[in-house]
């Protein structure tokens, strides 16, 4: 029989069946013969603590997911006995049944160079082999993958989605390499805003694809970061959870890999980069937790390959020099990781990401859109109110736009007319020059038609005097000859 001990002096028991039971009452049921319950406060402090299928919850988690008021015991409280048994201490285990029922999903970003064993290391931790071909370095800039598998362990089913960035790191220029990265993971949160912002939502059945954990795989190199890693942390931690990891860890020895540790975490604290730190706030893995995050970054490897050691088969890497034991402690830090991640941990990021992240994407993103929480004054201002104050400000700013295009229309068209009426004044002075440059031309080839006449005429009269002075010649000349021709007889 196990517990955990409250520090309020409560103490619940675990049965052999996934059951937790309290004064003779099932608080909280289940099956699969796991480990699952663990322990709770009693009522001065008012939050219980459940372990089941490995997910630490609490009351204040069971109150948020069913999205009912959680109620202080401070002033203006009053704690009324009840005479009898209600059933409201059910809401445990119908927010089990009602989990399990829909499944839960969880979204791994991979983020490192390629032949860092991202694709590894992800059948290392679910014990498993998802689907994927070995990437090239031959990518001409960075591109995700993301893959969905459903998962069943016992009666839990999850839907795991494993998105991996291809190319990463191959570029000479890898000064945009984050973009794309950052880029998806803004359109996983848009899409979730969009359906978020509908009339008739439908978020139950809705596949949640924003990002959870974001594994960022650190080169064994011994040294220092690269400025592409902290660079691209930096662009990401105000985005997703960020647990950096040192890939292949078993490429450098071990007081080399404690001091690139603290090379690691030193470099981080001064460049501001913000990594996801366990959580504390939950006394039951607070302690743990606080371990863990004294070891991170974790120093991983990944492997499929299974031998035989003693009488069990364990997942190793083979080398001419040894064996390295990809589950042992002494040899690498990938149970913690597990642990950390998947069986302790996994909620808390969930919850992170819809809490932390994808809420401060909402609110840059509603405040660019003109809503806010406070007026001028710093008094609280409703959504209705931000609404009116919205539409009043857009109803204006149309009626603005509209006397604006009015104006412009009615500015255009005066520029329209005095532009026409410039071009007909221009084509009637056109006109006008033409006009009595045709009556000139008209003129001057009359007078040239009277000046011809003229010459004509007095060619005739010319001519026809020329012609009487030529008969007159030619019968003086008969005469003279008939003359002479009698005195040549006589």
């Amino acid at each position: 029989m196990h517990g955990w001990n409250c520090p309020h002096s409560y103490f619940i028991t675990r049965t052999s069946d996934y059951s937790i039971k309290t004064r003779n009452r099932c608080v909280l049921g289940g099956g699969g013969g796991r480990e699952s319950v663990v322990s709770a406060c009693d009522m001065k402090c008012g939050i219980t603590y459940f372990k089941t299928a490995g997910i630490v919850l609490s009351s204040l988690h069971v109150l948020a997911y069913l999205n009912l008021p959680i109620i202080c015991k401070g002033e203006g409280c009053r704690t009324v006995p009840l005479a009898g048994h209600v059933g409201f201490d059910s809401l445990p285990d119908q927010l089990v049944n009602q989990s399990i029922s829909q499944g839960f999903c969880f979204n791994i970003l991979c983020v490192g160079e390629t032949g860092l064993g991202k694709s590894t290391l992800m059948d290392t931790l679910f014990n498993t082999k998802f689907e994927g071909e070995p990437a090239t370095h031959t990518q001409p800039g960075v591109q995700l993958q993301s893959n969905t598998y459903d998962l069943q362990e016992s009666n839990v089913g999850l839907k795991l989605t494993i998105v991996s960035t291809v190319g990463f790191g191959d570029q000479i220029n890898k000064e945009d390499s984050y973009r794309p990265i950052v880029e998806f993971i803004d359109a996983q949160f848009e899409a979730y805003l969009q359906e978020e912002l509908k009339i008739r939502r439908l978020l139950h059945n809705y596949h949640d694809s924003r990002i959870h954990a974001c594994l960022y795989f650190i080169a064994p190199t011994g040294h220092s970061l690269k400025s592409l890693d902290l660079v691209t942390m930096k662009k990401l931690d105000s985005k997703v959870n960020v647990i950096p990891i040192i890939a292949k860890s078993d490429a450098i020895s071990k007081s080399e890999l404690t001091k690139f540790k603290i090379k690691i975490t030193s470099e981080l604290v001064s460049n501001g980069v913000q990594i996801y730190q366990f959580p504390m706030d939950d006394e039951a893995v607070a302690e743990v937790n606080g371990t863990m995050n004294a070891h991170l970054p974790f120093a991983v490897i990944g492997s499929t390959e299974e031998l035989k050691i003693g009488n069990k088969m364990v997942k190793v890497r083979q080398y001419p020099w040894g064996t390295v034991q990809v589950e042992n402690e002494a040899h690498c830090d990938f149970v913690k990781l597990r642990e950390m991640l998947i069986r302790v941990n996994m909620e808390d990021l969930r919850e992170q990401t819809h809490s932390r992240h994808y809420e401060l994407y909402r609110r840059c993103k509603l405040e660019e859109m003109g809503f806010k929480d406070t007026d001028p004054d710093s008094k609280p201002f409703s959504l209705q109110e931000t609404y009116e104050a919205k539409r009043n400000e857009f109803l204006g700013e149309l009626q603005k736009k509209e006397e604006e295009m009015r104006q412009m229309f009615v500015q255009r068209v005066k520029e329209k007319e005095a532009e026409l009426k410039e071009a007909e004044k221009e084509l009637h002075e056109k006109f006008d020059r033409l006009k009595k440059l045709h009556q000139d031309e008209k003129k001057k080839l009359e007078d040239k038609k009277k000046s011809l006449d003229d010459e004509v005429n007095a060619f005739k009269q010319r001519k026809t005097a020329a012609e009487l002075l030529q008969s007159q010649g030619s019968q003086a000349g008969g005469s003279q000859t008939l003359k002479r021709d009698k005195e040549k007889k006589n």
